[in-house]
């Protein structure tokens, strides 16, 4: 089971927001590092807001696009 670690970016569904997971690597050939982001519908029961850093895990799918749910939160929005 994946856990991953990121931001809540969209919240204007009724259980699912979207976060943002960021991954670096190195380019092969000039061997600069890239960021790269990746957004996941992942399933809200905790209640986490737009802004929330959060911690998800993989689970079985719970619909055609959903296959992580929040695990907590790690940092709120409101504590910055």
């Amino acid at each position: 089971m994946k856990k991953l670690i990121g931001k809540v970016v969209g919240g204007k569904m009724e259980r699912t927001v979207l976060v943002a997971v960021e991954s670096t690597f190195s380019h092969p050939l000039y061997k600069k590092i890239i960021k790269k982001f990746k957004n996941i519908k992942v399933d809200n029961q905790i209640g986490a807001k737009k802004g929330d850093l959060v911690r998800i895990i993989q689970t079985r799918p719970i619909s055609k696009e959903k296959h992580f749910k929040v695990l907590e939160v790690i940092k709120n929005a409101s504590d910055r």
